[in-house]
């Protein structure tokens, strides 16, 4: 029996070293599109972007490293679309905090993280709240992350009238983020392997092309300092008061991300035994300790890839699909020059495509149920146009008890529900 048969269990999973290795490569394809993403968003609060590539690198390696070794799950972390875009736009840019205070926030909630996984709060909170609510949260940040994106091509745009209004579409951002989502929905029509990462290349030559970006002078180089940000974070900061509520959204979204994603790739995968996660608890830790990381790092939230399903599909099934996509992330680090040379506009389709694609959740709404239907729309419309995820679960919650209270529907109010209603009520009050 090999090392890694023993280590992962291969055989027990009826798979082999190479269907794995052809997994991690195929997971990475698909998620590696973060590597440019995430350090154009962050560096928007003033983060070096250079710094900020190599913690997601790393952030995403080790986070990877522990869910495979530790939990033997074939799915890859990285840090979070929608978790990005909330630390900048609305912790940072929108309150004022400072980039640290707002790590400090981050790495907080990976604390709460860890302590939930380690107690059976765990399966009270990921039950008590009621699946119309998870589902209008992830479609809620699918409608922030689109508003930004729209935002960054230059497609919607400020007016005093109205707020917003359409932009010029015949700007070159805008006819570049309208062509990077073309793309990839057509190249991924065609199942081409990492059709996101492999588009953002495109629209960024596109522009070399059009004069609009450089070359960069080499396409190697050794990987850029971590100093700026490594170690940079605020804790003390990040515990005001006024900053509790960031927190409990940075928990409580990643909390049902990883659950969401755990749950539909270990289905996918066919590990799921009368509907349980295997190793439930371990994968948690795996993910909370990665937030951890990352935050010390320099980044936001790590968090399980829904993308490790592509990896699965190919045959996927232990940890080393995990490890063998951290190793790429790794190796990624020496690419450093061409994170630096990708623009906004070739990221916003990307953006834009992952957007659309989390707000299927509202398809297993029950739209004619206005008890139901009601609470869904208002965190779904209020966390985009409030710029905060934090609000818009706020007012989801708060609308959810009231209205079931109001259609004589009190019974289907839980007691986690009535807590963390109570909870969010009293932030609007006194904070």
């Amino acid at each position: 029996m090999s090392l890694l048969d023993k280590c992962f269990q291969l055989r027990a999973h009826g798979t082999t070293v190479k269907t794995e290795l052809l997994a991690g490569l195929t997971t990475f394809l698909t998620m590696a599109y973060i590597i440019f993403v995430n350090p154009a968003m962050l560096a928007q609060t003033g983060m070096d972007k250079n710094a900020v590539f190599v913690a997601t690198c790393l952030a995403a390696a080790l986070g990877s490293f522990i869910m495979g070794f530790y939990a033997n799950l074939p799915i890859a972390l990285a840090p979070g679309m929608g978790l990005n875009a909330f630390f900048t736009y609305t912790v940072v840019l929108k309150m004022g905090q400072p980039w640290p205070v707002a790590l400090g926030c981050v790495f907080l909630s990976g604390v709460a993280f860890v302590l939930i996984s380690l107690f059976k709060v765990r399966e009270w909170l990921i039950n008590a709240i009621p699946a119309a609510l998870k589902k209008s949260i992830g479609a809620g940040i699918g409608a922030f992350l689109g508003f930004i994106a729209l935002q960054s091509g230059g497609i919607i745009v400020a007016s005093e009238a109205t707020l917003v209004h359409l932009g010029n579409l015949g700007q070159f951002p805008a006819l570049m983020t309208f062509l990077g989502l073309f793309l990839i929905i057509g190249l991924s029509q065609l199942r081409l392997r990492g059709a996101v990462m492999w588009t953002v290349f495109i629209i960024a030559g596109l522009g070399v092309l059009c004069g609009h970006n450089q070359l960069p002078a080499t396409l190697l180089a050794p990987p850029p300092s971590l100093a700026p940000t490594l170690l940079q974070l605020d804790i003390v900061g990040a515990l005001q008061p006024a900053l509790l509520s960031v927190v409990f959204a940075f928990f409580f979204v990643d909390l049902f991300d990883t659950a969401g994603t755990l749950i539909g790739v270990s289905e996918r995968a066919g590990l799921s035994q009368n509907g349980q996660i295997p190793r439930l608890k371990k994968a948690l830790l795996a993910d909370s300790s990665a937030t951890i990381v990352g935050a010390l790092l320099g980044t936001s939230n790590t968090t399980s890839y829904v993308e490790s399903s592509a990896g699965v599909a190919v045959g996927g099934r232990t940890g080393l699909v995990a490890v063998s996509t951290g190793l790429l992330f790794l190796l990624a680090l020496f690419f450093s020059p061409l994170a630096t040379m990708i623009p906004s506009y070739a990221t916003s389709g990307a953006i834009l495509y992952v957007a659309i694609l989390m707000m299927h959740a509202l398809t297993d709404i029950r739209w004619d149920d206005v008890s139901e239907a009601a609470p869904v729309a208002l965190t779904f419309l209020m966390i985009p146009l409030t710029y905060s995820i934090a609000d818009g679960i706020t007012i989801g919650f708060i609308s959810f008890t009231v209205i079931k209270v109001l259609t004589g529907k009190a019974r289907e109010i839980n007691g986690g529900v009535l807590t963390l209603t109570a909870i969010l009520l009293a932030r609007l009050i006194f904070l």
